[in-house]
C-alpha cells in the first residue's frame, strides 16, 4: 500500500490520506480564523451575502448576522457562475468593502478563490480563504492555497466522493498548511426537486476518517430558502463544527442566489432554534 496512505476504520473500504487521517494526528485540529475557533465543542456559524455588492448591502447584512450570532462573515468578491452574463462579483472592490466592514463590525471574512492568479490578493484582504466546490479538484490551487498559511475553507465537489474530497484537502496539508476545514454542500444526483442533494451522511463519516473540523452548507445544498432551517438544525444535530449560510438584507434583491438567502427575520429566528438544537446535543452556539 502507498505509504502516503492509510488503512483508515475497517468498514470504510478504501484507505485514507495520511495527513488528514485520524490516525495521523490524535487530538483533532482547531482552525483559528482570527481569533474565531471552529472544531472544538462549539458550533461556529459563519453567515452572509453569495455575493458582495454594495457597502449597503453588505454593512446591513452583516450588522444583521452579527446580531444574530454569526462569528464569522462570508461574501463572494469573485464568483463562478455557471453563465458567462452572471454577475461575476466586483473583484478588488469587492474585496476592500469587505475588509472595510471587518474593520466596523469586528467579524473575520471569509471569501473564495478562483485561480492562481487572485490567491495573493484574496490572501491579503481574507482571514480565511475559500476554495468553492467547482474547484475542489484544481490542484495548483490547492497547492498555492497550501503555501498561504492562512485557512482554508474547503467545499466538497459537487460530485466528489468522500475519499476525493480527503485527497483534494490532502493537497493543502502536503505544503505545511493543517488549518483546513472541510464543508458539505451538496452532490449532484439524479434528485431535480433540489438545487442539490445535501448528504448529511458525510458529516459523521468525515468525523470518523479525519482530525479536520467539519461544517455544513444547507444553503447550496438545498438551493431553497425555505429548506434552510430544517437543514441547518439536522446539520448540528448530527455532529457539524459549524455552518456556513447565505444571508441576505433583500433576498428578492440579490444579485446572485437569492431564492437560497435568509432574510433578516428568518435568520434571527433559525438562529434561536439552534441553539436549542445544539443543547440537545451536548453542544453550544458560539
Amino acid at each position: 500500500m502507498d505509504t502516503n496512505l492509510c488503512n483508515g476504520p475497517a468498514n470504510v473500504g478504501f484507505p485514507i490520506p495520511a495527513k488528514v487521517a485520524r490516525e495521523a494526528k490524535p487530538d483533532l485540529t482547531l482552525v483559528n480564523i482570527a481569533g474565531v475557533e471552529v472544531g472544538g465543542s462549539a458550533v461556529v456559524v459563519i453567515a452572509g451575502p453569495c455575493a458582495v455588492e454594495s457597502l449597503e448591502q453588505l454593512f446591513d447584512t452583516a450588522r444583521t448576522v452579527k446580531a444574530g450570532g454569526a462569528r464569522i462573515l462570508r461574501g463572494g468578491a469573485f464568483k463562478p457562475r455557471s453563465s458567462p452574463y452572471s454577475f461575476q462579483g466586483l473583484g478588488e472592490d469587492g474585496l476592500k468593502l469587505l475588509s472595510s466592514i471587518r474593520a466596523e463590525t469586528g467579524l473575520p471574512i471569509v471569501t473564495e478563490v478562483m485561480d492562481t492568479r487572485q490567491v495573493e490578493l484574496v490572501n491579503s484582504y481574507a482571514d480565511m480563504i475559500q476554495v468553492g466546490s467547482r474547484n475542489m479538484q484544481n490542484y495548483p490551487l490547492l497547492k498555492e492555497v497550501g503555501m498561504c498559511r492562512k485557512p482554508v475553507l474547503l467545499k466538497r465537489g459537487m460530485m466528489a466522493t468522500i475519499q476525493e474530497f480527503l485527497l483534494a484537502a490532502e493537497y493543502i496539508l502536503n505544503q505545511g498548511n493543517e488549518q483546513v476545514i472541510l464543508c458539505e454542500r451538496g452532490i449532484r444526483t439524479f434528485e431535480t426537486s433540489t438545487r442539490n442533494t445535501l448528504d448529511l451522511s458525510a458529516v459523521p463519516m468525515l468525523k470518523r476518517l479525519t482530525h479536520l473540523p467539519v461544517i455544513v452548507d444547507p444553503s447550496h445544498g438545498t438551493g431553497l430558502r425555505w429548506m434552510v432551517p430544517a437543514l441547518a438544525k439536522a446539520a448540528v444535530a448530527v455532529g457539524a463544527d459549524g455552518l456556513i449560510m447565505e444571508v441576505h438584507y433583500r433576498p428578492d434583491e440579490a444579485l446572485c442566489d437569492g431564492h437560497q438567502s435568509l432574510d433578516p427575520d428568518e435568520f434571527t429566528q433559525l438562529m434561536t432554534d439552534l441553539k436549542r438544537i445544539a443543547i440537545a446535543v451536548d453542544r453550544n452556539i458560539l
